[in-house]
């Protein structure tokens, strides 16, 4: 997830109130006091830093000298920089040396292209700018979603009961839409995407804020190419929400339901590759098709075909590795 700081100096209430109520990370402020008046918020100020023993420094790019200067701060905690005339090949040479870059920008477009900048991007902005409007967009686009899922065609191979087993409900704060869900699988080599509770059901309402997403051990996809266990996540997470088409969004998690129930064991490959998924074993669990629609498990069959993702396997705390591994 990107960073989103806004710098309020001089004292901009106007921008501060639109900042925390976008949901901004960070407030940057003469006094730290003028933005924890209006909620609880993070800052960086005189009198007040971001986070106890995380120092932030700011950097103006110049030359090469001022980047390695900037790379070395980088190293003691983020580092807020300026580049001249929106060059972007500073840009592009701190984020491949540094985790640590909040860029500097202006407006909408200066921060598309830091956020994009050698596609993994800047690890945050800070946005200077004395219109609320333009913090409000600049907002929008972060919650979108950073880069778009690679969502590709899944042919199951096999169905059968798994047995009982704990699975998990993610109840999130946000009304989802007919076509998205959580990206579910039982390895890190891809997941399925397991739709929302969206539809009618002659049994029970419709949960449009839920993902009945899977077994406890299960991967759930999480922003920034990350991975997390369903067991793990807890309220106040950011989840990563994709739909059939592979755009995607940020949910946070309100509440995480643990329950034992009938499982079914879901397979099925895409050009070789082999994806599963423990999945509870009920007519409301729903798969998504490639026209966006939801299919029940309880009607799937062998050669259906499914919206899900395949990649790289290997996984140290959630962060995929290069390394020799084998998951079945």
């Amino acid at each position: 997830m990107k960073e989103f700081w806004v710098d309020c100096r001089p004292w901009n209430k106007a921008v501060a109130t639109t900042a925390i109520e976008s949901g901004a990370d960070t407030l940057v402020l003469d006094q730290a006091k003028s933005g924890r008046e209006l909620g609880r918020v993070r800052t960086v100020a005189p009198d007040g830093d971001l986070v106890p023993e995380i120092d932030v420094f700011t950097c103006r790019i110049r030359d090469k000298a001022s980047e390695n200067e900037a790379v070395a701060l980088s190293r003691k905690g983020y580092v807020i920089v300026e580049t001249e005339d929106w060059n972007v090949i500073p840009l592009e040479n701190l984020v491949s040396m540094s985790d640590r870059i909040i860029a500097l920008v202006k407006d909408l477009e200066s921060s598309e292209l830091a956020l994009n900048v050698l596609e993994k991007g800047v690890c945050g902005i800070l946005l200077s700018t004395t219109d609320p409007a333009v913090v409000r967009k600049v907002a929008s686009r972060l919650k979108s979603g950073s880069q778009p899922a690679e969502i590709v065609p899944l042919t199951i191979t096999r169905i059968t009961p798994a047995g009982m087993g704990d699975r998990v409900c993610v109840d999130t704060c946000s009304m989802l839409s007919d076509s998205e869900g959580m990206l579910i699988g039982n390895t890190s080599a891809g997941a399925f995407l397991v739709h929302a509770e969206t539809l009618e059901n002659p049994y029970v309402s419709p949960r449009p804020f839920r993902v009945n997403a899977g077994a406890v051990h299960a991967y759930a996809t999480m922003p920034g190419g990350k991975t997390a266990y369903l067991s793990d996540l807890k309220a106040g997470d950011r989840v990563l929400i994709s739909d059939s088409q592979g755009r995607t969004k940020e949910a946070t998690v309100g509440r995480v339901k643990i329950e034992l129930r009938q499982l079914l064991l879901i397979e099925a490959e895409y050009q070789g590759r082999k994806v599963s998924a423990i999945l509870q074993n009920a007519e409301t669990i729903r798969l998504v098709r490639k026209d966006g629609s939801a299919c029940s498990v309880a009607s799937v069959k062998t050669g259906d075909i499914v919206m899900g993702t395949v990649t790289e396997s290997g996984r140290h705390f959630g962060v995929a590795v290069k390394e020799h591994i084998i998951e079945k």
